[in-house]
């Protein structure tokens, strides 16, 4: 990990922590901004890139802070103290093992900002040569502008053909030799990954799912904001942004976080409430909510599958297309006014 590029980092929470939260203005809270850019081209920095960019933008927008009646206090110091540790010289830089066998993919949770869009992905790794199925995920990301939204994010992210195919596709990854962090993350390498065979998620959660090993968490991770635990349900019922899980309803509820759903997908909240079995990720926000990665559902007397990832590598909703052919490619022509630029 290039040194000079995390002694940039401490220097900026440094200045944060002297000046205090009311003492930041536009110019502090820009600070990082070259440092942010250089950590976006290191890949094994670029989750301390996407907190600190996520940090500074909130500062931004909060600027100036002394002007504010309340300060999300808890919130930016959880922040600032994940970006000093992870900006230190540690043991979550490295100690990642390889792996192989295969990978079942459960589904993919989108986080998109103004400056950043990351795809993570959860699955089911069935290792080589036998042994039990372990819980893992993996992530690529792209930097972004604001402009860039839907399901344009995808074509970021255009550089992991055979991760977003297999996403959009359905079907398993025969990956070799990838790393494999002690917290359960792949750090993915496309060109070590090859399609496999059709792999429904749905089947995937029903069989696999209960008995696979799950990682321990890095002491670095444990934070209640961190919980993303994958789970399958059916058999419910869906009422006020709930899911009723009692068979004869009126039972226990689970509330949906429905403003995680990415715009970039075919899942929506008219499918969440029309479904009878679901893939999430369980999470904790001050109590336990249910955000969906998938859902099976019945739409004009039809069984219908959503996913998050269906549009990895390009909608198919026919009304979407049409409106993206009439809006036009905006990724190429920011990417083609970017080479003028360089040519200048």
């Amino acid at each position: 990990v290039p040194g000079h590029l995390l002694d940039g980092c401490r220097m900026w929470l440094r200045e944060l922590a002297i000046v205090g939260w009311r003492g930041v203005d536009h110019d502090l809270a820009g600070g990082a901004d070259q440092a942010i850019e250089a950590l976006l081209g290191v890949p094994e920095l670029r989750g301390l890139a996407v907190l600190l960019d996520g940090l500074a933008a909130e500062l931004r927008a909060s600027s100036p802070v002394a002007t504010m009646d309340r300060l999300p206090a808890r919130r930016w110091a959880d922040l600032w103290t994940r970006g000093l540790l992870l900006a230190q010289r540690g043991p979550w830089h490295g100690g990642a093992e390889p792996v192989s066998g295969r990978l079942l993919i459960l589904g993919a949770d989108v986080h998109e900002h103004a400056t950043v869009v990351r795809a993570q992905v959860h699955g089911v790794l069935e290792p080589a040569g036998g042994g039990q199925a372990r819980l893992v995920r993996t992530s690529v990301a792209a930097a972004k502008v604001d402009t860039i939204v839907g399901p344009a994010v995808w074509r970021l992210m255009g550089v992991h053909p055979v991760l977003l195919g297999a996403l959009a596709g359905h079907h398993s990854l025969e990956i070799t030799d990838m790393p494999l962090l002690p917290g359960g993350d792949l750090v993915w390498h496309d060109d070590r990954a090859a399609a496999g065979e059709p792999a429904d998620p749905f089947t995937t959660a029903r069989v696999a799912l209960s008995g696979v090993s799950a990682p321990a968490v890095p002491p670095l991770d444990r934070h209640p904001v961190r919980i993303a635990e994958p789970v399958f349900l059916e058999g419910y019922s869906v009422a006020g942004g709930s899911l009723d899980l009692s068979p004869t309803g009126g039972g226990h509820t689970l509330p949906l976080d429905l403003d995680r759903l990415p715009r970039g997908g075919p899942l929506t909240p008219e499918l969440v409430a029309a479904s009878s079995a679901c893939i999430g990720l369980m999470r904790w926000d001050g109590r336990w909510v249910l955000q969906p990665l998938a859902v099976q559902a019945t739409v004009k007397k039809k069984p219908v599958a959503a996913h998050n990832g269906d549009w990895a590598m390009g909608p198919t909703d026919p009304k979407v297309v049409k409106a993206e052919a009439k809006a036009g490619d905006v990724v190429a022509v920011l990417r083609e006014r970017a080479g003028r630029l360089l040519r200048k």
